[in-house]
């Protein structure tokens, strides 16, 4: 993340792609552990789903977009669901700009701990937004996984999730599966929405083009033969990487001192 007058560079194989920063944001998936975070988060990527359990310490992902001849990026932070680092969960939600909260329809523990999480991204964020002066709302979804189960293994009704947002307008309720790809697409539509950003970005709504086209990806004539029909282009970038904390830290930094405010004043705390 940098100044909005400054240009987000993302380099895969021979190519390099500029995406205005107005135009770059974080997505950031938070809940328990095993509760299908990263499974969500394959689904959007590549349309997969993996049976093999691997624990997430912390995975870093980034799609760039070209909708209808303007470039966007998103950025993927699929979090620990043991959080080791408290200050680094909270470094993330000071960076996040659209949350999924992630927990087990047959789980009730992994939903208490959503509950948790969605009263600290509100804190956080209140707390950095009274520092900056912004308006921005803050997109979140709350995801109940694993609705494939039969309903004898449920341990969260669904008035429950739905109580969870029924105050924010901003903030939705979905029951999925990873697995079945139930209700998935529609849970990123909604999301993406909310954050007023374009529909296409929706895993179903977009061309996936490999990083051998990337040469010609942010061209606004950019189209294929073979899908003259379509304007939205969807391309993971293979060779992402995660922003340094330092670099998240100055950030954040910056969206404060930017609205000229001492760097002597009261700050959000981050640990």
């Amino acid at each position: 993340f940098q100044d909005q007058a400054m240009m987000k560079t993302m380099s895969g194989g021979n190519c390099t792609l500029n995406v205005p920063a107005k135009n770059s944001y974080r997505m950031v998936v938070l809940g328990a552990s095993r509760v299908g975070k990263s499974s969500i988060v394959s689904r959007f990527l590549n349309g997969r789903f993996e049976d093999q359990y691997t624990p997430t310490i912390e995975d870093f992902h980034r799609k760039v977009y070209n909708i209808r001849g303007d470039m966007y990026q998103l950025d993927i932070l699929d979090t620990s669901g043991n959080h080791p680092f408290p200050a680094m969960r909270r470094l993330s939600i000071l960076t996040g700009d659209v949350f999924i909260l992630v927990f087990s329809l047959d789980n009730r523990e992994s939903f208490d701990e959503v509950k948790r999480l969605q009263k600290q991204i509100l804190e956080v964020k209140s707390c950095l937004k009274n520092k900056t002066k912004e308006s921005a709302d803050l997109p979140m979804v709350i995801c109940g996984n694993k609705n494939d189960h039969s309903e004898i293994f449920r341990k969260v009704r669904s008035d429950e999730g739905e109580n969870l947002v029924s105050s924010d307008e901003n903030c939705a309720y979905f029951e999925v599966s990873a697995k079945k790809n139930t209700n998935v697409d529609e849970m990123f539509y909604v999301l993406f929405s909310m954050a007023k950003l374009p529909h296409e970005m929706s895993p179903s709504l977009h061309r996936k083009i490999s990083i051998q086209y990337g040469d010609t990806f942010q061209q606004k004539s950019f189209r294929m033969r073979r899908v003259k029909d379509m304007d939205a282009y969807g391309m993971i970038s293979p060779f992402a990487r995660r922003p340094s904390v330092n670099s998240d830290l100055k950030y954040i930094k910056s969206k404060v001192l930017r609205e000229g405010q001492s760097r002597e004043r009261e700050k959000c705390t981050i640990q």
